[in-house]
């Protein structure tokens, strides 16, 4: 099972986010096929707190994935049917000949048995690998979701592509090969 997480703290989920982005968009230069999706995170004007966006890998279609709440409320302002809608656009995509999946976060959805857990899930039995974010708030759900001891990446660009280099070493053989992004 070729399947990793990246560690990152709760303040790092910006930093996470990008690291994520741009090794998509790498892989996707060099012409492998992802299915998965990332976040980027928009301020708009006149609100306290970011709008999520996610973009599908596959297809390259975003997502806007957050309610309005207002600006008194609290808690998770995710949209639960937004983030359903790229997990079936990600899902519908993946396929054998898929390079890999990339999930931008294993967080409290995924550790309540939704999300993107189906999408990883279908991965692992098309042997496809599977790259995920998670903080250590949802480390535990992610452990027993994986079973055993997960593979867990620091929040380093050159360690997160040299696992891509070794899970991808079908494609890497074939010439491709993921390089950390340019400082």
């Amino acid at each position: 099972m070729r399947i990793a997480a990246i560690l990152y703290q709760a303040d790092e989920g910006p930093a996470a986010d990008a690291l994520l982005a741009g090794l998509a968009r790498r892989l996707r230069d060099r012409g492998l096929k992802l299915a998965g999706a990332v976040q980027s995170n928009v301020s708009e004007p006149g609100r306290s707190r970011c709008d999520i966006l996610l973009e599908d890998l596959a297809s390259g279609r975003v997502v806007a994935a957050s309610e309005n709440r207002g600006p008194m409320a609290s808690g998770c302002r995710l949209d639960a049917g937004a983030l359903e809608d790229i997990v079936g656009l990600s899902a519908a995509s993946l396929a054998p000949e898929t390079a890999l999946v990339i999930v931008n976060k294993f967080s409290k959805r995924e550790a309540e048995g939704h999300g993107f857990r189906p999408l990883i899930e279908q991965a692992v039995l098309l042997d496809v690998p599977v790259l995920v974010a998670v903080k250590p708030a949802h480390l535990e759900a992610w452990t027993q979701f994986v079973g055993g001891a997960p593979e867990l990446l620091p929040l380093d660009d050159e360690a997160v592509g040299r696992w891509c280099e070794t899970a991808l070493l079908p494609a890497a053989t074939a010439g491709t090969t993921v390089e950390p992004r340019a400082r």
